[in-house]
């Protein structure tokens, strides 16, 4: 095979459909022809997805890591995992090479968007990922997309002014009050500085979550899905609404 031959093998690869990445549900491809996302070049789309997953798919719990992208955009709602899912789909949709990176982060960062009377149900390390993308034969790591500007700048009003690291209310950054979250084709973050363990690449996720799970099992899983984030998703839509 030649080396044209394997990088196009490559490419097709991490432009694939899966059960997660339902890139051909009508309900992505119609907010694709709606938003005209196939039409721009490779950068403003990049740009013009990311935007959108960050702040129009709100911070906030879902009930599993292994939704569907489709699942993902029906809530309207999602955090580091499933907020990358949609975003993979999305860029996939519009043919741009996508690929998940797979950690996990202290729990600590969380401390705050979880209320402390239910920090017990989060495990010590999370399961944490964030999408790379690929643009002029490189890869950048997009981490950025995962709380919304909402939400951040009612953490900022609170925080920014007393520190410039900063870990807490799902946030872990060097520069609370500037941190690295804009499309200007490199790299962008908002918990990188949380991580604990590196699990590498994958080109799709459900490769990461049959091999890894998800955060939770047994009864806390239950309480999770049907009680306990919704618990936590109220408060991380006071904080947005009403501050800290």
């Amino acid at each position: 095979m030649t080396t044209t031959a394997k990088q196009n093998e490559i490419t097709k690869q991490h432009l694939q459909t899966t059960a997660m990445l339902d890139c051909k549900h009508p309900s992505i491809q119609s907010l694709v022809d709606k938003r005209d996302w196939a039409q721009l070049s490779q950068y403003d789309a990049i740009g013009a997805i990311y935007t959108y997953v960050r702040d129009e798919i709100q911070f906030g719990y879902n009930a599993d890591d292994r939704l569907s992208a489709s699942q993902v955009l029906k809530d309207g709602y999602g955090q580091c995992n499933t907020k990358g899912t949609l975003l993979m789909a999305l860029f996939r949709a519009v043919g741009i090479p996508s690929r998940f990176h797979g950690f996990t982060i202290f729990n600590e960062l969380q401390r705050g968007a979880i209320p402390n009377y239910l920090f017990w149900i989060a495990p010590k390390r999370i399961i944490h990922s964030w999408v790379e993308v690929e643009l002029d034969n490189r890869w950048i790591n997009l981490e950025g997309y995962i709380i919304d500007s909402d939400y951040l700048a009612q953490v900022q009003q609170s925080f920014g002014k007393q520190c410039q690291q900063f870990s807490g209310f799902g946030i872990a950054t060097k520069s609370l009050s500037n941190p690295d979250i804009d499309w200007r084709g490199e790299d962008t973050y908002i918990q990188s500085e949380g991580i604990a363990d590196d699990f590498g690449l994958y080109i799709q996720p459900d490769d990461f979550y049959k091999s890894y799970g998800s955060n939770l099992s047994g009864i806390k899983k239950f309480l999770f899905r049907y009680l306990l984030r919704h618990l936590m998703n109220a408060n991380v839509n006071r904080i947005r609404a009403k501050g800290i």
